[in-house]
């Protein structure tokens, strides 16, 4: 469970950071996401969890 909590609380780290040094860049990015396939975010969504879980596991494997 402390693994878990500890992700979490990295994803705020890295998220809060976005907002704080980037937000106009993240305004604009916003922007474009609704001209973008759902089959690309789809593809680009599991793309993403599949290489962090694939880092977790060589992590602690």
């Amino acid at each position: 469970m402390a693994d878990f909590l500890t992700g979490i609380a990295f994803f705020l780290v890295i998220e809060g950071l976005v907002y704080a040094l980037a937000p106009s860049s993240l305004k604009r990015m916003a922007a474009l996401l609704p001209g973008i396939p759902d089959a690309q975010l789809r593809f680009f969504g599991l793309a993403s969890v599949a290489a962090g879980v694939g880092l977790v596991w060589m992590i602690r494997g």
